[in-house]
């Protein structure tokens, strides 16, 4: 059985089960998190990210404008390359409070981790 199928009361939908596999994406919520401050280009994207090759952002930010969660807006540069801006969409923006769930659980229930001391 299809593990989408299993939630009682969704029919054959389960909001939750979907939202987990859309999030759970590496990468997504760290996009997500940086929009948040504010609209950012391809590169300052990749720098606020951090650790994500450009192939991956890519296929991450396609597949996030697909589901309307980013929009993305193409600049004229005056004869360079055009600059690609991406921004949160509403439904974007509405992923704030789970961002803000997820910092309030972490900081209540882990621990910074610290460096372990080597033996001499």
């Amino acid at each position: 059985m299809n593990p989408e199928h299993t939630a009682s009361g969704h029919g054959n939908f389960c909001p939750v089960y979907r939202a987990i596999g859309v999030l759970q994406e590496k990468w997504v919520l760290h996009i997500v998190r940086s929009l948040l401050d504010g609209e950012k280009g391809f590169n300052e994207l990749a720098r606020a990210v951090g650790g994500c090759n450009s192939a991956t952002l890519t296929q991450r930010l396609e597949h996030l404008e697909a589901l309307r969660i980013i929009s993305k807006r193409t600049e004229d540069t005056h004869g360079k390359l055009a600059r690609s801006v991406y921004t949160l969409t509403s439904a974007g923006r509405e992923l704030q409070g789970v961002i803000d769930a997820i910092d309030t659980w972490g900081r209540a229930n882990l621990q910074e981790e610290k460096p372990q001391l080597q033996p001499a």
